[in-house]
């Protein structure tokens, strides 16, 4: 399943792949000029190369490697001629050999599916990925992944955020996120001045600084009570049903994978 929507020259594509005659977990892609920031998954390939049918392309820049933010990228390098992939240093042996290099439970086949290798080449913190119209800077923001980047147009002040910033209040992590790496990724994005958030997951937000700063203050206030209770002597399981409430969906769905003691122990780490 595929939407598309404009926000003046930014293009946003939410895919999904379609179970049951829904959409079921969106993830978020955008063609700003002739670069294209993340691809969606595998499933939804075919749409996303339906749907850019005749546009240029020149450029795909990755926010990170997990398989909602890749999945198009070997169809795209295949389609378009001299096409460069740009990510994160550590971001490229994963997209060259993405089977091996990040083996996928079984929820993320079925949702989002197995993304084919691609050649992709490094951005370095402050670099610049430009099309003709526009300039967009690279920032490092590890936390949700070690190789997660955003991408910044300062002249308009447009934000591409990727998987850092996602709304609402969490109760949720999934395994391998560092939650203080995303507190000090998220301070680092916040301090630009940004007219629009795009992000990789959620809905855009327009003026988002308030936005940005209720999440910092909601996780390390979720943190402060976290050690609290880790130093009064609480086991962890004590500590995440007190923090966090009962059990979630998306805990057994995902098997463990999100869940709700990731997040107390990433706190606690």
């Amino acid at each position: 399943m595929l939407k598309i929507t404009e926000y003046g020259p930014v293009i946003r594509f939410d895919l999904a792949r379609t179970l049951a005659g829904r959409g079921r977990y969106y993830t978020n892609a955008y063609l700003l000029d002739t670069i294209m920031i993340d691809t969606g998954c595998a499933h939804t390939s075919p749409e996303l190369q339906a749907a850019l049918s005749g546009k240029p392309l020149t450029q795909i820049v990755n926010t990170h490697t997990h398989e909602d933010h890749i999945g198009a990228n070997a169809a795209l390098q295949n389609k378009y001629r001299d096409l460069e992939i740009r990510a994160h240093p550590e971001a490229l042996k994963i997209l060259e050999d993405p089977a091996r290099m990040q083996p996928l439970h079984l929820y993320r086949q079925l949702f989002w599916g197995w993304p084919q290798p691609s050649q992709g080449k490094s951005l370095a913190e402050g670099a610049w990925v430009e099309s003709e119209r526009f300039r967009l800077q690279v920032i490092f923001t590890p936390g949700h992944s070690h190789d997660h980047i955003c991408v910044y147009e300062p002249e308009y002040g447009w934000m591409f955020s990727g998987d850092l910033f996602v709304g609402g209040k969490d109760r949720a992590l999934r395994q391998g996120c560092d939650i203080w790496g995303v507190i000090a990724s998220l301070k680092k994005i916040a301090s630009l001045p940004t007219g629009y958030l795009f992000p990789g997951s959620a809905r855009v937000r327009q003026n988002p600084a308030q936005d940005l700063a209720s999440k910092i203050a909601y996780l390390e206030e979720l943190g402060d009570k976290v050690i609290d209770l880790h130093q009064r002597g609480y086991s962890i399981r004590e500590i995440t049903r007190r923090i966090c409430g009962g059990p979630m969906f998306v805990e057994v769905i995902s098997l463990g994978h999100f869940s709700r003691r990731h997040l107390v122990c990433s706190f606690l780490n």
